[in-house]
């Protein structure tokens, strides 16, 4: 029986266009495809392991034709809107009290910046949670397997006992490899809000 559920933040509750951020950020670098060594920056920042300082100061140095609010810009393209039915969905979750809500996101300190200044009921949506997980606030990233281990960890959770919904399949499948039940929701045809329907045979 289900009594624990480990929620992703992007594409499950707010809306992201991972192609259209990746189409434009090779715009704005004028490049063919992104680099590794970009890539490696992006990870390590969405750990906590930069700061966004020098996460700026690398992208300054490697285009400096680009302003800071150029970078930033373009680095937050991917985030779009929150659905208002989400958040009633987790609230009325919260309040039910049946289950325990944990969030668990790759995200940074500029993704969060930009949620708070335009996602006016963000704090709200946090409330729903305890705990809520950052990458780069714990210094831990999916799908690497001690993230999963951590939030069973801390929270004295079984993995038999726990649903796990994410959007990338590398995720759902690392986690599905402890034991988590999983549910790898298929943003263009699926919605959190169905999740009782959809995975009914679970609860």
């Amino acid at each position: 029986m289900i009594k624990n559920i480990i929620f992703d933040f992007g594409d499950v509750f707010i809306n992201l266009d991972k192609a259209g951020a990746i189409q434009n950020a090779l715009d704005v670098f004028n490049a063919d495809a992104l680099p590794e060594d970009l890539i490696a920056i992006n990870t390590l920042y969405e750990q906590g392991l930069l700061d966004t300082e020098e996460f700026l100061e690398f992208y300054l140095e490697n285009f400096p034709k680009l302003t800071a609010d150029e970078i930033i810009n373009t680095w937050n393209f991917i985030l779009k809107d929150f659905p208002q039915k989400r958040l009633e969905f987790i609230q009325q979750l919260a309040a039910d009290k049946k289950y325990k809500l944990i969030l668990l996101s790759n995200t940074n300190e500029l993704h969060i910046d930009w949620i708070k200044e335009n996602i006016s009921f963000y704090e709200d949506f946090k409330k729903c949670f305890d705990p809520f997980y950052l990458s780069h606030e714990i210094q831990l990233r999916k799908p690497n397997a001690n993230i999963y281990e951590f939030v069973l960890n801390e929270n004295n959770l079984k993995a038999e006992e726990s649903l796990f919904i994410d959007d990338t399949l590398e995720n759902t499948e690392a986690a599905k490899k402890l034991g988590i039940h999983v549910w790898n929701i298929d943003e263009t045809n699926e919605d959190i809000i169905d999740l009782f329907t959809i995975k009914k045979d679970l609860f």
